[in-house]
């Protein structure tokens, strides 16, 4: 079985499969106690914040194992994209094979996504306070906390930490230089 990870644009096939995998993830962490919670209601409705967001999956195998939605500022899925940044929210990967590199693809297709983009010269995110394992990875892929621009949840006051990355498009080699 290949372990190699594809992330790609969703399309209107992925969308049951990143809704049970948006429940999936958020139930299990707990954050929910039931799919009928206005929120994870929202979130489930894929095809319509497709619609207004740009959504990436990670794939493996054929099978969708996870995806992220996209914003910058004023888009209606951003939460804290300052002007220049790209924000990634509802990072999932299905629970079954969490630790498993999908993840890490997708964020890296994010940052290479950045890079390409004009205007934009970070990415941002917001993550559960208890999501060590998601903390851990931002760190290692090089974000750094932005404490200052935390915030709660509207309806349980739980803290979401921000962390940032600042991006630069990649430098074209001098001419006559392949590697």
């Amino acid at each position: 079985m290949s372990r190699d990870v594809t992330v790609r644009p969703a399309t209107a096939a992925d969308f049951d499969a990143i809704a049970r995998i948006t429940a999936d993830a958020y139930l299990r962490a707990g954050y929910f106690d039931s799919a009928e919670h206005p929120y994870v209601r929202k979130i489930l409705q894929v095809a319509e914040r497709a619609a207004v967001a740009p959504i990436l999956v990670a794939e493996r195998d054929g099978a969708v194992i996870g995806s992220v939605t996209l914003a910058v500022a004023g888009d209606e899925w951003a939460d804290i994209a300052d002007a220049g940044e790209l924000e990634f929210r509802l990072l999932v990967v299905d629970p079954a094979v969490q630790r498993s590199g999908a993840g890490r693809a997708m964020v890296e297709a994010i940052l290479d996504r950045a890079r390409g983009m004009a205007g934009i010269d970070a990415v941002s995110l917001t993550t559960g306070d208890e999501w060590h394992g998601a903390h851990a990875l931002y760190r290692k892929l090089g974000f750094s906390r932005v404490p200052e621009r935390d915030w709660p949840i509207p309806e349980t006051g739980a803290m979401l930490r921000v962390y940032r990355m600042a991006v630069q498009p990649p430098r074209a080699r001098p001419a006559g230089q392949d590697r």
